[in-house]
C-alpha cells in the first residue's frame, strides 16, 4: 500500500467518521426538538388536566348564578313562577351533565370515596330544588322558602366542590412538576449518551487511524525489505556467483536493449568475446581451485579496465567472457582489447602448459560497427565469435576485429604488435 492509497483510505474513514458524527448531531438536534415538543404536549396535558376543574367551576357557578340568584329574584318578584320553574330545571340539568362528565375522568382509588360523597351531596341538593318546585306547583308561596337554610345548603355544596377543585389543581401541579423532572432528567441523559457516543466514535477513529498509520509504517518497512530482498535476488539471478560479473541471462537482456538503442541513434556498438588460452590445461595442471582464482583474476582485470556506465562485462560460461561497449569506435575498441590482454599478462599468473606464453593469456574476438535498422540481432555475436576463432587460429594471445558486419565472409591478415597478434578484416 503506497502513500496515495493510504491517504485515500484515511480520507474515506474520515468521511465515514464525519457522516457518523453529523448523523449523531442531527439525531441530537432532532431529539432536542422532540423533547421540546414533548414538553409542549406536557403543558397541554397539564392544562388538559384542568378540564375537570372547569367542569366543577361550571357546577359551582350554576349553583350560585343559575339557582341561588333565580331563587332570590323570585322572592323579590323579579321573575314569575313559570320562568323560575324553567331556570331551575335547566340549571339542574346542566349540573348533572357537568358532574357526569367529571366522573368519567380517571380517578384514583383514594378519590373514589370522596367522589361518591360529593355525588350524594349534589343529589340531595338537587332534590331540595326539585322539592321547592313541587311545593310551588302545589300552591306554596315562594316566601315560605327559608333563606338561611337555603344559604347554608349553597355554602355547604360550595365548600364540598371547592375542596375537589383545590385537590384537582394540586394534582395537576404535582403531575406537571413530576413530568418536568422526568423531562429534564431525560434531556440530560440523552445529551450525556450522545456525548459519550461522539467521544467513543472519535476515540475509535483515532485508534483506527493510528492502527492504519502503524500498519502503513510496518508495511513500508516490509516493502523496503522486500525490495532489497528482491534486488538481491535479482542481482543473484543476473550475477555469476564466482566472478561477480553479469551472467548469460543478464547479457541477453542488456544486449537486446543496447542494440535497439544503438539502432535508434545510429551509434557505434562493439561486442567482444574473450576466451582464456588453454584453460583446460591450466585446470588439469593446477586444479580447479587455482582455475577459479584465474577466472577471478581475469574478471578483476575486466572490471578495472571497463569502468564506464555504458561498459558491460559478462561471464558467458566456463572460461568465456563477453564485453559490450556502446559509442566506442574501432580504434578505441582495439585500444581497450590491447589493454585487457596486457593487464592479464601483467598479473603473471603462471601457466606452464600454455603454448603461447609462460603466463596466463587471453584471446579476443571483436565486432564493431555503426548500428542501423538493417543490422540483424545476432550477427554482432556471430562476427565476434568468428573473430575469436580467428585469434585462436592465429596463435592466440591476440585480438581480431572486424567492422564489415554485413558480409558473410571475413578475410583477415595477421599483424604482430609487441607480444600481441592483431588480425584485421580486409575491406
Amino acid at each position: 500500500m503506497n502513500f496515495i492509497e493510504t491517504l485515500k483510505l484515511k480520507s474515506k474513514l474520515l468521511f465515514i467518521f464525519t457522516i457518523i458524527t453529523a448523523g449523531l448531531v442531527i439525531i441530537g438536534i432532532m431529539g432536542t426538538f422532540n423533547l421540546n415538543s414533548m414538553k409542549k404536549n406536557l403543558d397541554s396535558l397539564y392544562f388538559g388536566s384542568l378540564v375537570p376543574v372547569t367542569e366543577l367551576s361550571v357546577i359551582l357557578q350554576t349553583y350560585h348564578g343559575g339557582l341561588a340568584n333565580t331563587i332570590y329574584k323570585a322572592k323579590n318578584l323579579e321573575i314569575n313562577q313559570d320562568l323560575l320553574h324553567e331556570k331551575i330545571l335547566s340549571s339542574l340539568k346542566l349540573i348533572d351533565k357537568n358532574w357526569d362528565n367529571y366522573k368519567i375522568h380517571f380517578k384514583r382509588d383514594s378519590e373514589i370515596e370522596y367522589i361518591k360523597y360529593v355525588s350524594s351531596e349534589i343529589k340531595l341538593l338537587n332534590k331540595y330544588f326539585l322539592e321547592i318546585l313541587k311545593a310551588l306547583d302545589n300552591g306554596s308561596n315562594i316566601e315560605d322558602i327559608s333563606i338561611p337554610k337555603f344559604d347554608k345548603k349553597i355554602a355547604h355544596i360550595h365548600q364540598v366542590i371547592n375542596k375537589i377543585i383545590a385537590y384537582e389543581i394540586n394534582v395537576a401541579k404535582y403531575e406537571r412538576k413530576r413530568f418536568l423532572e422526568i423531562y429534564n432528567s431525560l434531556l440530560y441523559e440523552v445529551g450525556f449518551i450522545l456525548l459519550i457516543v461522539i467521544l467513543s466514535v472519535m476515540i475509535i477513529s483515532f485508534y483506527v487511524f493510528k492502527s492504519i498509520q502503524n500498519d502503513q509504517t510496518a508495511l513500508e518497512i516490509t516493502t523496503k525489505k522486500l525490495k532489497r530482498a528482491n534486488k538481491k535476488l535479482e542481482n543473484v539471478s543476473y550475477t555469476d556467483s564466482l566472478t561477480g560479473l553479469h551472467n548469460r541471462r543478464y547479457f541477453n537482456l542488456i544486449y537486446d536493449r543496447e542494440l535497439k538503442r544503438a539502432k535508434r541513434t545510429n551509434s557505434y556498438i562493439t561486442f567482444m568475446m574473450l576466451d582464456i588460452d588453454y584453460f583446460k590445461q591450466y585446470n588439469d595442471t593446477y586444479g580447479h581451485i587455482e582455475g577459479d582464482f584465474a577466472l577471478k583474476s581475469v574478471s578483476k582485470v575486466l572490471k578495472e579496465t571497463l569502468k564506464r556506465p555504458s561498459d558491460f562485462v559478462f561471464r558467458l560460461g566456463g572460461e568465456e567472457f563477453g564485453v559490450l561497449l556502446t559509442e566506442t569506435n574501432e580504434t578505441n575498441s582495439t585500444i581497450i582489447a590491447r589493454k585487457i590482454g596486457d593487464s592479464i599478462k601483467a598479473r603473471e599468473i603462471k601457466h606452464e602448459q600454455s603454448k603461447v606464453n609462460q603466463y596466463l593469456t587471453i584471446s579476443i574476438g571483436i565486432a564493431c560497427c555503426v548500428a542501423d535498422e538493417a543490422l540483424e540481432d545476432e550477427i554482432l555475436i556471430t562476427r565476434a565469435d568468428e573473430m575469436l576463432y580467428k585469434s585462436k587460429d592465429n596463435g592466440r594471445d591476440c585480438y581480431s576485429i572486424t567492422t564489415n558486419i554485413s558480409d558473410a565472409k571475413v578475410i583477415t591478415v595477421a599483424t604482430p604488435k609487441e607480444d600481441n597478434k592483431v588480425v584485421h578484416n580486409a575491406n
